[in-house]
């Protein structure tokens, strides 16, 4: 056995027992008071849905305000990744005339992937599942219960969008670690600001030529879930269409050091994504600082036939020859790779393709040029 897998070993050994001793002593101290079932939204299709959620120790973890202080977001901040998880502990999920209970894993998680004989029932593209804890932990808990939205296409559905957030919605600097750290521990949902006209493109793509908002947003980073709420009201307040948001966990696994990199999470996200909506053609967008080109060639590989358009976001000075290498490839996949500077420009194609309409140009542009 390698020295690497001694030392990955030893420290998972040591972690888990860490986490157990830990978990116990927050029960019998009641420093753990109160339970949550943390859903994060999900997907599906007439027959099938899937989701993932987490149980934690309910930190009371409220929105934030445009005047809220750096050191107050910082604590909201900690209180994220200093969670407290709850493994080993039964859930069960609720829909329609189906049932299924779930094991949640080391980590809290626990993964709902309910399949059905016979069509679901469906008034909207939104479902709602109930979520029961099934376990009794603290003294004197009450019902834990949640309610998870699922979508499912439903009608006047032209294409789905799967977008990455990192230096593609917003700037993070996520090619520059000290960079993302600050802004990720003391900005809020508020000071973050997304790249001008992102917000108007993404309505205009899920509006799409219709008018009619019915073409679905999926969100894939490799930021840890973590950051969903923060992420989720960011989309929320900036006014950008609202989606599954499929994240990351950055714990230590048995595997590996990090629980699966950036390459192997994007591209298993993107391609369950495509599994599940398997009706649906795609438009992918992405950005240039960390391999989104080489990860959606990749996807065009496996499912032919399914893309329409990628768009990338140059935010490099360097590495075109490669961008140009991918793009040639692409096209003989028949798909199309777009490297763009800012959204107005990815607007006016999809404007030119049909995809969105040609008055939804101008404010974008707008947005764009103020930038």
């Amino acid at each position: 056995m390698s020295f690497k897998k001694i030392s990955l070993s030893l420290l998972y050994f040591l972690k888990s027992n860490i986490s157990k001793g830990l978990l116990w002593i927050g029960l019998k101290s009641k420093l753990i008071d109160k339970i949550m079932i943390v859903p994060y939204k999900g997907f599906g299709n007439e027959t099938e849905i899937y989701f993932v959620g987490r149980v934690l120790k309910d930190r009371g973890i409220e929105n934030s305000n445009p005047e809220d202080s750096t050191w107050k977001n910082f604590k909201k901040m900690y209180k994220r990744f200093m969670s407290w998880e709850i493994p080993g502990v039964k859930i069960k999920a609720i829909f329609q005339h189906l049932e299924q209970t779930v094991t949640t894993d080391e980590e809290g998680y626990f993964s709902i992937h309910l399949k059905s004989s016979e069509p679901f029932l469906l008034d909207g593209p939104w479902q709602e599942v109930k979520l029961e804890l099934q376990d009794y932990l603290v003294k004197n808990q009450k019902e834990v219960l949640a309610v998870n939205k699922v979508f499912i296409p439903f009608k006047n559905v032209e294409y789905g969008i799967i977008s990455d957030i990192d230096d593609t919605i917003v700037p993070t600097g996520a090619t520059r670690l000290f960079t993302m750290l600050k802004t990720t521990f003391l900005g809020n949902a508020h000071t973050r600001l997304p790249f001008p006209g992102v917000a108007g493109f993404y309505r205009a793509l899920a509006k799409g030529n219709d008018g009619i908002e019915s073409n679905p947003f999926f969100y894939v980073s490799s930021s840890p879930w973590n950051l969903y709420d923060f992420l989720m009201e960011f989309l929320e307040v900036h006014e950008i269409p609202k989606g599954p948001l499929m994240l990351r966990d950055l714990g230590l696994s048995r595997e590996q050091f990090i629980a699966g990199s950036h390459w192997e999470h994007k591209l298993r996200q993107v391609e369950k994504i495509f599994e599940i909506e398997r009706h649906l053609p795609f438009i992918l967008i992405g950005d240039s600082g960390q391999h989104d080109p080489e990860i959606y060639l990749q996807v065009v590989k496996d499912f032919p036939g399914r893309v329409k358009m990628i768009y990338i976001r140059d935010i490099k000075s360097s590495g075109h020859a490669k961008l140009a290498a991918i793009e040639k490839e692409l096209k003989d996949f028949g798909v199309p790779m777009l490297l763009i500077k800012s959204s107005h420009e990815a607007a006016a194609h999809a404007a030119a393709q049909g995809w969105i309409p040609e008055a939804a140009i101008s404010s974008i542009q707008q947005a764009a040029e103020a930038y």
